[in-house]
């Protein structure tokens, strides 16, 4: 251990030293270096010491320092340049001190960052091991449905669709839903819709699986037609055919597109929905519910003619079964039948209902709020909004048949003539509509005059 002193000069010698003979400076402090008592040196001026007859200067103080002052250096005392001594072993433990203060806390620091990382590290690993477990849980469960009802699907890998997408670019989306977002792209040269549902998405592996199930049996020209799917890991991918020309709202409720829907086009949107919901209904070999038909779920294709899209929220009915009770009410407020938005019970009936929606949207152009939800049957504000929107609905639609059939009207020679009656196939054919239409040829004379008057 090194020995510190402080050199103090112009210092009176204090009483009590040691005088030892014979040492040099350097051997001086190191005398005092080595006795573990001794406090100070000094290497005194003999001339002004009380030491006589001695040639060292070498003088040590053992204990306390007693009399111990400055004096002037021009003072006749004399004066001494003391060496007093610092001890070493404090100023070491006052090192040790710091050093300790210094590193404790950094190593204290230094700890809880690592036991904060393998924290971390560990609820990761399993983390990804639970998610890893529950992704072939889920994987299995899918296969196991799949097998248990018979069918096959076709399936493309994540791998595949990542590449045809350029990993779901935005510049390949063409729309977006309440489940998840949709894509264009190409399968075999054919182009082709895919829908990606969120990974967050309520539509679970159950309402994923219903979805496809329902798709890959039913087969409908009013129905949008499934090609593939793909679930991997969290990833839900339904892919279906195409449709150019986007869902019904965008036409109808658009300021610009909906000047080019003519009535012959909107009558055949309307009539095509109406098969596809008769084929849901009655003609497949599953009796399907809808619950969410809506003009937003109805697609178009190249020639404008509409397809049922979205069966995530179907259900499918026995034979005999009539109706069926809910509590988890799921679809869109304002084309929800009022027993099912307030009491959950859905039929035939309730997609009839959305259907009468649909078409009163179609023939006036004007969209049905739904901003206001149902909770209760004390909140009746979204029907009264309904009344409102009906009576403006059938306003417009009146107004419009009118216009119609009196164009027709004006131009048709059926009109001037007197047995009408009996004439069913002429007038038909004036006014191009289907004698079928009309199951007497008197309701047929009525619905004439009716629409003269």
């Amino acid at each position: 251990m090194v020995t510190v002193f402080l050199a103090l000069p112009g210092m009176k010698a204090p009483d009590g030293f040691v005088h030892v003979r014979n040492r040099s400076h350097d051997e001086c402090a190191a005398e005092c270096s080595g006795n573990c008592s001794c406090v100070a040196y000094a290497y005194a001026n003999l001339n002004t010491s009380t030491i006589n007859g001695d040639s060292t200067r070498c003088l040590l103080w053992v204990g306390e320092l007693i009399d111990a002052e400055k004096i002037g250096v021009d003072d006749e005392a004399g004066d001494e340049t003391l060496h007093l001594r610092l001890s070493g072993l404090d100023t070491g433990r006052k090192k040790d001190r710091r050093t300790v203060k210094i590193i404790l806390p950094i190593s204290a620091s230094v700890l809880l960052t690592c036991i904060f990382f393998l924290i971390c590290v560990f609820k990761t690993k399993a983390g990804k091991g639970n998610k890893q477990r529950r992704r072939k849980h889920k994987t299995l469960a899918f296969k196991e449905v799949n097998a248990a009802e018979g069918l096959e699907f076709p399936v493309v890998s994540l791998k595949d669709v990542i590449a045809m997408t350029n990993n779901f670019h935005n510049s390949f989306m063409i729309g977006q839903g309440g489940f998840g977002k949709v894509y264009k792209a190409k399968l075999d040269g054919q182009e082709i819709a895919i829908k990606r549902l969120h990974r967050d998405s309520e539509q679970g592996i159950v309402e994923f699986r219903n979805e496809i199930i329902l798709i890959a049996r039913l087969q409908h020209r009013n129905l949008v037609r499934f090609l593939s799917c793909c679930i991997e890991g969290d990833e839900k991918l339904l892919i279906f055919e195409y449709m150019p020309n986007n869902s019904l709202d965008a036409h109808i409720f658009s300021s610009t597109r909906k000047t080019m829907l003519d009535w012959p086009t909107r009558f055949n949107i309307i009539k095509g929905v109406a098969r596809g919901l008769l084929y849901l209904h009655q003609d497949s070999r599953l009796k399907v519910i809808h619950r969410d038909l809506k003009a937003s779920n109805v697609l178009l294709d190249e020639e404008m003619r509409p397809k049922i899209a979205d069966f995530g929220m179907a259900r499918t009915f026995g034979d005999n079964q009539q109706n069926e009770n809910t509590k988890r009410v799921v679809g869109t407020y304002g084309y929800m039948a009022p027993e099912y938005a307030l009491r959950g019970k859905f039929s035939v009936k309730s997609d009839v209902y959305s259907f009468g929606i649909l078409t009163l949207e179609v023939v006036s152009g004007l969209k049905i709020s739904s901003s206001d939800p149902i909770l209760d049957f004390e909140n009746l504000t979204v029907y009264g909004k309904q009344m409102i929107w009906w009576t403006q609905v059938l306003s417009i639609a009146v107004h419009q048949m009118k216009l119609c059939f009196a164009s027709i009207s004006d131009s048709c020679v059926c009109r001037t003539t007197p047995t009408i009656g009996h004439s069913c196939r002429p007038f038909c054919s004036c006014w191009r509509i289907k004698a079928s239409y009309f199951p007497f040829q008197m309701n047929l004379h009525i619905f004439h005059i009716q629409i003269l008057k």
